[in-house]
C-alpha cells in the first residue's frame, strides 16, 4: 500500500460515466431545492420531478462524490435499530410501520434500477452478518425467528457452516438474510442522477450551498456564484453538513450527528484458489462487531474490506492500519496480498442509531443519520420526502420526524469519537476472548 495515495477508490476506477453537469452561475427558481447529491437527495429529486415538481439540486462536488459513492454497496432489508427499541421510543404503531417500510428497501432499489436502466452490477446476492461471540449469535437467533414468522428467508448457521460460506473460521456463526442484495454504489448514484435529470430535475455540481435566507414565503439558497429561490428546501448533506466552511448551512443539523470516518481497501485480484475459498456464493457480509467490518469479493477477483475509524485524516496512511490488521486477523490467507485501492468516506452517527427527518421551518426539511445503512434506506427516504412534500401527513411517515437537537458536548465530538472507537475496539476484543 505504500505506493498508493489514499482516496484511490475502486468504485471511482470502475464506475459508469458521470452525468455531465455544470456549476450554478446566476439565479434559478424551483418548487423544491435539494441540497446534496447523494442517494437521499437524488432519490428525492427523481421522485419529486416525476410527480411534476420543478427541482433544482445543488451538489458541492459531483453526484455520488460523498458517502453514496464510497460505501460497501450492501442493501440490508431491515431497520438497524431493533424493533423493541423503536417501540419503546416511538410506540408500537411507528415501530411496525418502520419495519414494514424497511422490508421494501431492496425491492424499491431494484425497481428503480429496472425502470431507469441503471447499470450498477446489482444482484440479489443475500446478506451475511457473522457474529464473533456466542452471545451475539443468540441475539441473531431471536431476530431470525422474528423474521421467519413474517415469512422472510432468514436463518442462523453455526461456526462450521459460517466458515464454509465466508472463507474464515474467525466467527462463531452467522445470521443470513436471503433478501439482502449488492450493487456498485457509485454507478448506482450516477444512475439515479441520470434518471432525475431525465425526469426534469436540474442538477448543478461544484455548487455548495452556503446560506439559506427566508424571503416572504420562499427560501433563497445561496452558492458561491448563484442563488436558487424555492418554495421548499431539503437538506440531504448528512455527514457532510459542515464540510464546506466554518459555518454549517443549518448549524443544528450539523450538530445533531457525529461524522465518523469509514475506510475501505481493495486488494489486487486474488489467486484463483483463494478466490474460491471466500464468499463462494457471492453474498456480501457485514459482521456484528461494535466496530463493524464489511466485505465482499468482486467479479474481477479483488477482495473489498471496510470498517470504521476515528480521528486520523482520511489522507493519512496510518488511518488504514487498523483495517489492514483486521483483514489478516479475520482472513489470514490474505496476509501479504497487495492492496491496490484505499479510500474513505464519512458516516453520520446519531445518538439513538436511527435516521431522522427534521423540520426546522415549515418549508425546510432535513434528512440525516444513515448510520451506515445508506443504500436502501436513503433511497427510500428520498422517495418518502417527495411524498411528504406532496401532501402526505407527517403522522403517516414511517421515518421518525423529530425536532433538531444538538448532541451534548458536540464541540468535543472528535475526541469523543476517538474515545468511542478505542472503547468499542476493546469491547470487541473482550467479547471474542470471552466466548
Amino acid at each position: 500500500m505504500n505506493a498508493l495515495k489514499p482516496e484511490d477508490s475502486y468504485w471511482e476506477a470502475t464506475a459508469s460515466p458521470a452525468l455531465e453537469t455544470q456549476c450554478l452561475d446566476g439565479s434559478a427558481a424551483a418548487d423544491v431545492c435539494v441540497v446534496g447529491g447523494g442517494y437521499t437527495g437524488l432519490s428525492a429529486a427523481l421522485h419529486l420531478a416525476k410527480a411534476g415538481a420543478s427541482v433544482v439540486l445543488l451538489e458541492a462536488r459531483t453526484p455520488g462524490w460523498g458517502a453514496s459513492g464510497r460505501n460497501g454497496g450492501q442493501i440490508i432489508p431491515y431497520w438497524k435499530v431493533e424493533h423493541w427499541k423503536m417501540e419503546r421510543q416511538y410506540g408500537a404503531a411507528m415501530a411496525d410501520r418502520t419495519a414494514e417500510w424497511a422490508s421494501g428497501f431492496v425491492s424499491l432499489v431494484f425497481d428503480l434500477i429496472k425502470t431507469h436502466g441503471i447499470e450498477c452490477d446489482a444482484s440479489l446476492s443475500g446478506w451475511i452478518q457473522p457474529a464473533h461471540s456466542y452471545e451475539l449469535l443468540r441475539i441473531q437467533e431471536r431476530r431470525a425467528k422474528e423474521f421467519q414468522a413474517q415469512g422472510a428467508d432468514a436463518y442462523v448457521v453455526d461456526a462450521a457452516a459460517a466458515r464454509d460460506m465466508l472463507g474464515t473460521g474467525w466467527y462463531k456463526g452467522a445470521f443470513i438474510d436471503r433478501r439482502g442484495a449488492r450493487l456498485h454504489p457509485l454507478s448506482y448514484a450516477r444512475g439515479l442522477a441520470r434518471a432525475a435529470a431525465s425526469a426534469g430535475a436540474r442538477i448543478f455540481s461544484m455548487s455548495p450551498a452556503l446560506e439559506i435566507e427566508r424571503v416572504a414565503e420562499r427560501c433563497l439558497v445561496k452558492t458561491r456564484k448563484g442563488t436558487v429561490a424555492a418554495r421548499v428546501v431539503i437538506l440531504c448533506t448528512n455527514a457532510y453538513s459542515d464540510a464546506d466552511g466554518p459555518k454549517p448551512l443549518i448549524e443544528q443539523a450539523a450538530h445533531a450527528v457525529v461524522p465518523l470516518n469509514s475506510y475501505m481497501i481493495a486488494t489486487q485480484p486474488l489467486p484463483p484458489d483463494v478466490q474460491r475459498s471466500i464468499l463462494p456464493n457471492g453474498e456480501t457480509a457485514a459482521d456484528f462487531k461494535k466496530l463493524m467490518n464489511h466485505f465482499r469479493l468482486e467479479k474481477d477477483g479483488r477482495f473489498l474490506f471496510g470498517g470504521r475509524g476515528g480521528l486520523w485524516s482520511a489522507h493519512d496512511r496510518r488511518a488504514y492500519a487498523p483495517l489492514l490488521r483486521a483483514l489478516v486477523t479475520i482472513f489470514p490467507q490474505l496476509k501479504g496480498v497487495p492492496i491496490e485501492f484505499c479510500w474513505s468516506g464519512k458516516v453520520a452517527i446519531t445518538a439513538d442509531g436511527s435516521p431522522h427527518f427534521h423540520r426546522p421551518a415549515d418549508n425546510v426539511w432535513v434528512a440525516t443519520g444513515c448510520n451506515g445503512r445508506g443504500v436502501g434506506m436513503c433511497t427510500a427516504a428520498g422517495q418518502l420526502l417527495a411524498k411528504l412534500i406532496g401532501g402526505m401527513p407527517d403522522t403517516e411517515s414511517p421515518m421518525p420526524i423529530n425536532q433538531l437537537k444538538q448532541l451534548p458536548f458536540h464541540r468535543l465530538r472528535l475526541l469523543g469519537a476517538q474515545a468511542a472507537v478505542w472503547y468499542k475496539s476493546w469491547q470487541d476484543r473482550r467479547d471474542y476472548r470471552c466466548t
